[in-house]
């Protein structure tokens, strides 16, 4: 049973499937990427990529009609309004406010729905074949509003069809997923080697084959053709994280740290920039640069023994120690634009307790080579971790001040509460939150006033030293 190879267990008024067996193999499968409920939201090289990569799947191995529906698209040909675009493939999504969910009615800050307006998505479903399956994906816990309200007109127009939900949410939230979203299953971790047999659980067995895919090199690549606009588009060259930081999900989302090979990698930005005209690329890991001379070494040097013409982002940050000279030459050449570097934080405690892979020292020296091979210091990001359980202002400031005074520039980078997490287990025992906490309280902006040391009027100080 589906069930039982996700670990959850069905609510009492999920539908029987057993109608499905023995239907010819030929079916509609809608994918949705959902809608962003929010305090604030912006396209920072935003793509569903896992979702992307379940339709690959399904275009190779079965003969599945897909059509997707991304609640995201800034590019929609039907936008009254014309949404503007940086260079380097960011902008702001649409938006309209909605009410604030109670559990959030302290927060002084509006709340919207960010994405496509919600006619243009009826009208999106009414555009689609009727569907015999609906697969949709969620990121963050604090999301779940927007598969609700997916889920709300899915039913609306089609009434009892299965839903299938995956992504990070369901897989750290797999109980609240499947009790509070109404979908049918759901999928936790990645989907590879879950999707096909969740599918023959509601379709009918048969319909999917069973396969194993036993590395990352043996996934197709995403389905970018889905996309509207492929002039920027994500590229993942591994996947988890062997470091375990206090606030940090990966290791929930992956159980063990793979990287693609160079080959593998280096093939798939030849297609995405000779196929897809993708012009910017934005890299989706979280460890990108250990095992730097067997992995990212090797993919550098082939990128510059192509001659791909691309300008790559690091929106998931670098880690700043594996940063020598080598490797910012090679950085530079190759054409990365966007260097987000993940220092975190320069409090020696939080280091030792919370953030194994950096030390006190380590971002200087980063910087020294990353200016020696031609980046401009001021064009340089780096994140700083500020909400954290441990956390004061006077630490966060000196850290601003630390970054300031080397010449780059400080990003906050604001603390979310993840269940599962040993910061969440902080957080819990100190009775900030409950277990059992509504997710829309993970939120990143909720910490001034429900948990931490640091207040909402000391925050909005913080904001104005990185840019006085």
């Amino acid at each position: 049973m589906a069930q039982k190879a996700v670990g959850v267990r069905l609510p009492p008024s999920a539908p029987q499937y057993s109608k499905y067996k023995g239907m010819p193999s030929k079916k509609n499968i809608l994918l949705i990427n959902p809608w962003i409920y929010d305090f604030t939201a912006y396209d920072f090289w935003m793509k569903p990529l896992g979702l992307l990569y379940v339709a690959a799947l399904l275009k190779e191995h079965t003969d599945f009609t897909l059509n997707f529906i991304d609640c995201l698209d800034r590019h929609h040909p039907s936008l009254t309004k014309k949404l503007r675009t940086k260079d380097d493939g960011r902008g702001p999504f649409g938006k309209q406010e909605v009410p604030k969910p109670r559990v959030l009615a302290n927060i002084p800050r509006k709340f919207s729905r960010y994405g496509i307006p919600l006619t243009l998505f009826v009208n999106e479903l009414e555009l689609a074949a009727p569907p015999d399956l609906v697969l949709l994906t969620c990121a963050m816990t604090y999301w779940y509003p927007g598969v609700q309200a997916v889920v709300e007109q899915i039913r609306e127009k089609f009434g009892r069809v299965p839903i299938i939900l995956g992504g990070g949410y369901p897989t750290i939230l797999p109980h609240h997923a499947s009790a509070q979203t109404g979908v049918d299953l759901i999928c936790r971790g990645p989907g590879e080697n879950q999707i096909f047999s969740l599918i023959n659980e509601v379709l009918g067995d048969g319909v999917c084959p069973d396969i194993r895919i036993e590395n990352l090199d043996q996934l197709p690549f995403p389905a970018f053709s889905l996309l509207r606009d492929k002039s920027t588009l994500p590229l993942l060259t591994s996947r988890g994280c062997p470091l375990r930081c206090s606030f940090c999900a990966t290791s929930l989302l992956n159980k063990r740290f793979e990287q693609r090979s160079s080959g593998s990698v280096i093939h798939e930005l030849e297609i995405l920039c000779k196929v897809h005209k993708a012009t910017n690329i934005a890299l989706y890991d979280d460890a990108l640069l250990l095992n730097k001379q067997r992995h990212i070494i090797p993919i550098l040097e082939g990128v510059l023994q192509k001659g791909l013409a691309l300008s790559f982002h690091t929106p998931n940050g670098l880690h700043v120690g594996e940063i020598d000279y080598e490797l910012a030459k090679l950085l530079k050449q190759a054409g990365f634009r966007s260097l987000y570097l993940s220092q975190e934080t320069f409090e020696e405690n939080l280091i030792k307790e919370s953030c194994p892979k950096v030390s006190s020292e380590d971002l200087g020296k980063a910087l020294d080579h990353l200016e020696r091979a031609g980046f401009g210091r001021n064009e340089i990001n780096v994140y700083l971790m500020v909400g954290l359980p441990d956390q004061n202002v006077s630490g966060v400031r000196e850290g601003i001040l630390n970054v300031r005074n080397l010449g780059a520039q400080a990003r906050l980078a604001y603390f979310s509460p993840i269940p599962g997490t040993a910061d969440w287990e902080k957080i819990v025992s100190r009775g900030y939150l409950d277990e059992e906490a509504d997710p829309l309280l993970h939120n990143k902006l909720v910490f001034p006033y429900v948990w931490g040391n640091i207040s909402r009027d000391e925050l909005e100080s913080l904001k104005k030293a990185i840019h006085p």
